[in-house]
């Protein structure tokens, strides 16, 4: 049985196939059509509370070699007027939450980073061999068959989401969970947030919350100069965030 509460917290798409994944067979759920698809990631900075539910998830649902993140959490220091300088910090990745502020005055505040997602990603333009693609429903993905550990993604990025696996010695990042969103799921991290900070979005799903929210939200990415048609989009991101 579908409980509200359950349907709130599935995509749209999930409640069609949950059935299938309480049964254990989320495989063998409805088709996943990609054409029908567009995804990106809302993130509620207001919303963050710096818990690290999200970098925890997401290292056990993928596998993430200790000291690596797919995501992570920085907290921001902002005092007075030095918005051009502000104090970051971000112990393991903010994976065990934050200890107390040492700065007093000013604002504090928590800012979740992942993959972007781009539409014109950086990435993909210098990878020699395709190994970083582009999948039709908007997700950036790599292909560890094909990648050669030459590292010209990692240093292409702009947002510095991705890293050298230690032992594979390929490139790795977010995913958005691929392996779960075209499941009907939603991602490791959106999933264990306890505040909604993180949402998963279906920008062509004209029945996602999203739409709604951007009439009434004023949103922003991560250095919009760069044109990289970023898809993890920040509400109430303060000017001081690099």
């Amino acid at each position: 049985m579908i409980t509200r509460r359950k349907l709130l917290m599935l995509l749209p798409a999930a409640a069609m196939a949950w059935e299938y994944v309480v049964a254990g067979t989320p495989e063998i759920a409805p088709n996943y059509n990609r054409s029908q698809h567009w995804w990106g990631m809302l993130l509620d900075i207001p919303k963050c509370i710096g818990c690290g539910n999200c970098v925890r998830a997401c290292a056990a649902e993928n596998n993430v070699p200790e000291g690596y993140f797919r995501t992570w959490v920085e907290r921001y220091h902002v005092a007075g007027w030095e918005q051009e300088r502000p104090q970051v910090d971000s112990p393991n990745g903010g994976k065990n939450g934050f200890p107390p502020s040492k700065y007093e005055g000013g604002k504090n505040f928590f800012v979740p980073k992942m993959c972007n997602h781009c539409v014109d990603s950086p990435c993909t333009q210098v990878c020699p061999v395709g190994a970083t693609l582009h999948t039709p429903d908007g997700v950036v993905l790599v292909d560890e068959s094909y990648c050669l550990g030459c590292r010209y993604c990692v240093q292409a990025c702009p947002y510095g989401c991705r890293f050298l696996h230690p032992t594979k010695h390929t490139a790795e990042k977010c995913s958005l969970c691929y392996h779960r969103i075209t499941k009907g799921l939603t991602t490791a991290c959106c999933e264990n947030c306890p505040t909604g900070a993180r949402q998963l979005v279906d920008l062509k799903n004209p029945a996602d919350p999203i739409h709604e929210y951007l009439k009434t939200h004023s949103v922003q990415v991560l250095k919009p100069h760069l044109a990289t048609g970023a898809k993890a989009f920040y509400h109430d991101l303060d000017g001081s965030v690099r």
